[in-house]
């Protein structure tokens, strides 16, 4: 994976660029596509990233089946070794208080502030994505046997690159709740682990299903039982173990703001399935490292990062992209949105040179 594209080597020879310097939050597909475009035109960049690899969840989440993180790492390589972009890994940013606790911080060895680098950057882009996830919020979900779809396929990408000593253990009977491709991909991945029985839960019907029918219907195939109209209540423990999960059958309404109907629970049809782990895959939230307007940068009420039509923030020296701008989205959208972002950049500092 290139993500200097069509780039051999950096343009050193255009005056000035060199000694400019560009700062990126986040080394997933947005900032490493960024990454690329700006030091293939001959900019100082540099790369902040708090996992130990860069690649963000193309590399600590994301199945083999769907991306090979080894070519990820080999686009880095280049990115390193041939344009000079530098990668400071086990680095988190945030503003200038302890920053939040997110998933995937596992490995964290340095914090550093935001605004010390805005300060010392040229221009500063934002692409920290969504290391934060929806929860249920309801009763028994905190305690053993209850995880995040990403907190669980993090876990197994850690283990499998020897950075931890053990992986998740989910027992016989799993049931996963949410349609989205990151519920698709932790029902599989249950499966792989030697899962007994895996149910994939969801509280539409399979035509709404974020991942869409031809993923559901690939994982039927594979042995995953699809399970839907059904949203949980609460799970249920014994001794602190997850025992069960209490369902609520649903049926489908009017149209809600996402434009799909409207699931509306049933009175009075709950039912309760045997279960040892229950994986929640109800989305994901936007992990800016920043509070609302820390340094001007103003966020919205979904705590994603507020921008322009170029990608800037309302810091003139701050642009964004990503996942961190849109919400969950796909590694396509994510790369696009780095690519204008550096853009836009590009065409600032050149004004700036002349």
């Amino acid at each position: 994976m290139r993500f200097t594209w069509m780039c051999k080597e950096p343009r050193s020879t255009v005056s000035g660029r060199s000694k400019l310097k560009i700062s990126i939050i986040g080394a997933g597909p947005g900032g490493l596509a960024a990454a690329g475009y700006l030091a293939c035109l001959g900019y100082s960049v540099e790369v902040y990233e708090k996992q130990p690899l860069p690649g963000g969840m193309m590399t600590f989440a994301i199945p083999k089946v769907r991306i090979k993180d080894e070519t990820v790492l080999i686009g880095v390589e280049e990115l390193r070794d041939k344009f000079n972009v530098v990668f400071k890994t086990n680095t988190k940013v945030f503003g200038n208080h302890e920053p939040p606790k997110d998933e995937g911080d596992h490995f964290i060895k340095n914090t550093v502030n935001l605004k010390d680098i805005v300060e010392q950057s040229d221009a500063v882009l934002i692409t920290t994505g969504t290391w934060q996830s929806r929860r249920l919020k309801i009763p028994g979900e905190n305690g053993p046997g209850v995880m995040s779809a990403v907190e669980y396929l993090y876990e197994i990408r850690a283990w499998e690159k020897g950075l931890l000593d053990h992986h998740p253990h989910v027992g016989d009977r799993v049931i996963v709740i949410g349609g989205g491709l990151s519920a698709v991909d932790a029902a599989l991945e249950a499966l792989e682990q030697g899962a007994k029985e895996v149910i994939l839960a969801y509280r539409r019907t399979k035509k709404q299903a974020p991942a869409g029918i031809y993923e559901i219907n690939s994982l039927i195939r594979k042995g995953v039982k699809w399970m839907e109209l059904v949203s949980p209540v609460e799970i249920v423990r014994k001794n602190e173990k997850v025992k069960g999960i209490k369902l609520q059958k649903m049926k489908l309404g009017e149209p809600d703001e996402s434009g799909r109907p409207r699931p509306i629970p049933i009175p009075g049809s709950e039912f309760v399935l045997e279960v040892d782990t229950v994986i929640e895959a109800i989305g994901e939230i936007a992990t800016p490292p920043l509070v609302n307007n820390f340094l001007g940068i103003k966020l919205d009420r979904k705590n994603r990062i507020i921008v322009d039509e170029h990608y800037r923030t309302t810091n003139p020296k701050v642009w964004a992209a990503g996942d961190v701008v849109t919400g969950p989205s796909f590694i396509g959208n994510a790369v696009k949105t780095g690519l204008y972002a550096a853009k836009s950049i590009h065409i600032h500092l050149s004004n700036k040179l002349l």
